[in-house]
């Protein structure tokens, strides 16, 4: 009876094994299990039985098995990928090899250009106009392998067109490297450290600070007793210094140069092609903020100019996006000020007449926008004390009648911000 029942189930065992080919990952699990009640031999599949009087008996099921060099073949396949797959159906191996052929490291005798040297993984110093590999991750992870393997083998942009013109991968090398970046958009790039270098010097100057209190006060070993006391004020000295200069920094961000969700250039746009800045920037002259521009105004030239000379397309393409699908752009700030003080920008460009670069550096020759001055209480207190203000036909002042009679007289040649309560408190604190 026992015979009869194991060589059914050993006749729909082919069946079974059909099924389970159909997820790889089932059949790691399936074939890799100490409960299998099949085991592949160099000739046969041998089955063994336990009939009810606890004698064994073989049954050779070679003919209805599948032949043992493919089930041999299979097993080892299935074993050599791992049981976990991600949200996106993908194989860690399949992971890591994607991020090998990315960073340009397989096939070993590569000889193309590698991924990573034109499309960054970690946050570049210098403007990279090439899409990080973060961003190409994020647009492409909801596509499918065609749409992805489309762009990389048959782009339709010039810049792209031209890098990729001797590009020749298999699919299945193009298939790991889309596992990699669909992971990649589902993990987010690695984050950046901070770095602790001021903080292991304070802390090394805090070890010879206490070293040179013990040796003046117990050890008393060196000879000269003003060794110790010279070490201990110089060193002590510095941690005040450090102390000091990272509690003025506190509120304060000089040289931010934060990383935007889209890479323009005011280099290109302010710089070469002279667009003026209140363009772009249109409630300067009006309002306490310069405005950040919508992406509609964007399309009054990018409606047109699709495509960039160094970014190609994908840059601009983000900007047509957002306007399609009514998403606005998420720019990082870079010039703060504390919440307790007020700044109108419609004062100081069109009554003061200040041009942007005052204040903003030279914002035509950067590709990246960064805060130039620390924008402290102290530097605008300077620049009250010593700025002249255009005082003759300018309708803001008209009210210094004072002022206007000592002009007529000679008896002063310019009004500065400070003549005119630039300093007082309650002019930026009330």
């Amino acid at each position: 009876m026992s015979i009869f029942v194991f060589s059914a189930a050993a006749s729909a065992e082919p069946q079974t094994q059909q099924s389970e080919q159909d997820s790889a990952n089932t059949a790691a699990v399936k074939l890799s299990s100490p409960t299998d009640t099949a085991s592949t031999q160099s000739d046969s599949v041998v089955a063994k039985a336990v009939d009810e009087t606890g004698s064994e008996t073989q049954v050779d099921t070679t003919g209805s098995a599948t032949k043992p060099d493919t089930i041999s073949n299979e097993m080892a396949s299935a074993k050599s990928k791992p049981a976990e797959e991600d949200k996106f159906g993908h194989y860690r191996n399949d992971i890591k090899r994607g991020e090998r052929f990315f960073r340009g490291l397989l096939p070993h005798n590569n000889e193309q250009t590698s991924c990573v040297s034109c499309h960054n993984i970690t946050r570049s110093d210098t403007l990279n106009w090439n899409p990080s590999a973060n961003d190409i991750a994020n647009k492409y992870v909801e596509k499918s392998f065609a749409e992805f393997k489309a762009v990389i083998m048959e782009p339709s942009g010039g810049k792209m067109a031209e890098v990729h013109k001797d590009y020749n991968f298999e699919d299945a090398d193009l298939k790991t490297v889309k596992a990699y970046l669909d992971d990649l958009s589902m993990r987010g790039p690695a984050p950046v450290k901070p770095t602790i270098d001021r903080l292991l010097l304070f802390l090394f100057l805090g070890l010879i600070v206490t070293w040179a209190l013990l040796e003046m006060i117990f050890f008393r070993k060196i000879k000269y007793k003003a060794v110790p006391l010279i070490i201990f004020l110089g060193a002590f000295g510095y941690q005040v210094k450090m102390l000091y200069e990272e509690g003025v920094s506190l509120g304060r961000s000089q040289n931010y140069e934060p990383e935007q969700p889209i890479k323009f250039s005011h280099k290109v746009h302010a710089g070469q092609n002279k667009i003026d800045c209140k363009y772009c920037h249109f409630t300067v002259e009006q309002s306490k903020s310069a405005g950040i521009p919508p992406t509609d105004l964007c399309l009054n030239c990018h409606s047109l100019v699709r495509e960039g000379t160094r970014s190609g397309k994908f840059e601009i393409a983000k900007v047509i996006d957002a306007t399609e699908n009514g998403v606005p752009v998420e720019w990082v700030r870079i010039h703060n000020l504390p919440d307790h003080v007020f700044f109108s920008h419609a004062q100081h460009v069109n009554a003061g007449n200040l041009d942007c670069v005052e204040c903003h550096g030279q914002i035509a020759e950067m590709d990246v926008v960064r805060q130039v001055e620390d924008l402290s209480m102290g530097w605008c207190l300077e620049c009250h004390r010593t700025k002249e203000v255009q005082f003759v036909d300018n309708n803001f002042y008209e009210s210094y009648d004072e002022f206007h009679e000592q002009i007529k007289k000679g008896e002063i040649d310019k009004v500065t911000v400070e003549m005119v309560g630039g300093t007082d408190c309650m002019k930026c604190h009330y």
